[in-house]
């Protein structure tokens, strides 16, 4: 027990300097170099209890704000380890969770892991699988079909929402032709569901929302008829914010 108090004290010791590393230009310069080396132990370490577990967070956090490095993290298989993490019912990271896979959709790749793309996903690991296509396109969007109930059962409760930032990992997604189709599929109603927390009292959620919306509409020529179907919802959203509570008069000189 003595040993096993011992082994933890040095793991949270380590990763305390490896997160103020983090904290500066240079911390982030000096670990970039050793990525190879860092990285795995931190991304085991999110495992460990809360002690270890958050100091490691933050540091995957600050080291993913830069590109090179969220790019080795997605190729390493981040995405996967935060989404199993993160539904783990004695997970006491989850914001930071949530915020890794902000950092990390803001690549190409990063969304692509998210979204669960078969192309993705196989070349990463480099296996040569024959899939049938309807079974592809039920493996697709399932983590992106998680992170939205979370999103949309969050609502407002709690001043501290773990789940609020999700909104942004939406706006990363909906950039990109892929997660728009999901978000459009008119089987998951996805968008459905995220529109209706634009009444949220978290202006995090409704910047979210807002802009998941206005990225969804680049599509509004071939997704017409869905954009129609939800039209009940998406009125509200996209008229409410130019609504006011005075009569607006205009005078021309």
């Amino acid at each position: 027990m003595r040993c096993f108090m011992q082994i933890n004290l040095l793991k949270k010791a380590a990763v305390d300097i490896v997160r103020g590393l983090t904290g500066s230009d240079d911390g982030l310069q000096s670990l970039s170099n050793y990525a190879k080396i860092a990285l795995p132990p931190l991304s085991r370490l999110l495992r460990e209890n809360k002690e270890v577990s958050e100091p490691a967070a933050e540091a995957l956090v600050n080291l993913s704000q830069n590109s090179q490095l969220a790019a080795k993290m997605v190729q390493m298989g981040m995405t996967k380890t935060v989404m199993d993490l993160l539904y783990k019912p004695d997970s006491s990271i989850t914001q930071l969770l949530v915020m890794l896979l902000v950092n990390l959709t803001q690549l190409d790749d990063g969304i692509s892991s998210l979204l669960q793309v078969l192309s993705f996903i196989l070349f990463k690991l480099r296996i040569c699988l024959v899939i049938r296509l309807t079974d592809n396109e039920q493996i697709q969007g399932l983590y992106l079909l998680k992170l939205v109930r979370s999103f949309c059962r969050s609502s407002s409760e709690s001043s501290d929402d773990p789940f609020e930032h999700v909104g942004s990992i939406l706006v990363n997604i909906s950039k990109k032709e892929a997660g728009r189709k999901i978000l459009l599929d008119q089987n998951r109603g996805l968008l459905k569901q995220i529109i209706r927390q634009f009444d949220s009292t978290s202006p995090l959620q409704k910047k979210g929302v807002s802009g998941t919306i206005w990225n969804c509409c680049f599509e509004a020529e071939h997704q017409l008829q869905t954009l129609l179907l939800i039209s009940e919802f998406l009125w509200p959203a996209l008229l409410l914010p130019v609504a006011g509570n005075k009569v607006m008069s205009l005078v021309f000189s």
